[in-house]
């Protein structure tokens, strides 16, 4: 349903308006909408049938990425065309790409996460950048975490700096947010999931970790807070604390790095349980 034939020029259009409320938690959570900017993004959104409920384009973006606006028409959903004025108030990026989508919520319970049996899994606990949990996600994504938690002590998802940073992988896999961290942990343990807290101040280190054959179980991930990692409640409650550990001089690891090293780690450990076991199956 394209609507695109007329321009909007003004900040005031009700449309215009509703979209842009949307860059406030509140609204988004009232709505259960949020905002994807980008042709990536808008890709991805396009991918999910029915996330996608509207999008805003301007002249030189719909011609640019004219297969992307069609599948957007072919899919029902309605496509505005705005001055770059215009899309300058709704994008939240210094120089806006033109593209930009009201997608609905694509959030699952943690119940659901937890039915598919997942081997690998990330929670993201007291992270508060919205860009470095958007990083962990992406990160999660391509390590083949098969869920990624956020408790209710960290950053929305649904932030635009967050959205931003997954590069799409928001839409990738199940995201679960809010649950308390003290209820998650026996929801966890009661999946069959081993729950590792990656923190600085642990007694094992990751290398002990794999050697062990603890990463080759199937295991939950905790990160923590940027800046001060992860609060001794949280500690207290985990299986392991590990430590990546630093071979050089630098004091630490940034959190998304100290994740995509935790997070490979096990990726790989299981997948070589896995073909050890299809290795004696095949033996036997």
């Amino acid at each position: 349903m394209s609507m695109a034939g007329r321009e909007l020029t003004s900040i005031r259009s009700p449309r215009v308006k509703a979209a842009r409320r949307l860059a406030k938690r509140t609204f988004r959570h009232r709505e259960r909408r949020f905002l994807a900017e980008g042709p990536q993004a808008v890709r991805e959104a396009l991918a999910q049938p029915g996330v996608l409920t509207e999008l805003f384009t301007t002249a030189e973006a719909e011609s640019r990425h004219a297969d992307l606006v069609l599948a957007a028409e072919r899919a029902g959903v309605p496509v505005l065309r705005v001055s770059g004025e215009v899309m300058a108030e709704l994008a939240q990026t210094v120089t806006p790409q033109g593209l930009l989508a009201v997608c609905g919520f694509v959030d699952v319970g943690l119940a659901d996460a937890l039915a598919a049996r997942p081997t690998l899994l990330t929670v993201l606990a007291h992270v508060r950048d919205p860009g470095n949990a958007g990083t962990v996600l992406r990160t999660a994504d391509a390590a083949g975490s098969q869920a990624v938690v956020f408790t209710d002590a960290s950053v929305d998802p649904y932030n635009g700096k967050c959205v931003r940073a997954s590069a799409g992988s928001l839409f990738h896999l199940p995201v679960v947010t809010g649950p308390r961290f003290d209820a998650l942990i026996p929801a966890l343990r009661e999946g069959g999931l081993t729950v590792l807290a990656a923190d600085g101040a642990g007694d094992r280190t990751l290398d002990s970790a794999i050697d062990d054959g603890l990463l080759a179980r199937p295991t939950a991930w905790v990160f923590g807070n940027e800046a001060w990692g992860l609060p001794e409640e949280i500690l207290r409650h985990v299986d392991e604390v590990v430590r990546v550990p630093i071979y050089g001089r630098a004091e630490s690891l940034n959190l998304a790095t100290a994740a995509a090293v935790c997070l490979y780690a096990s990726a790989r450990a299981q997948r070589a349980g896995a073909d050890g076991a299809s290795g004696a199956a095949a033996t036997a």
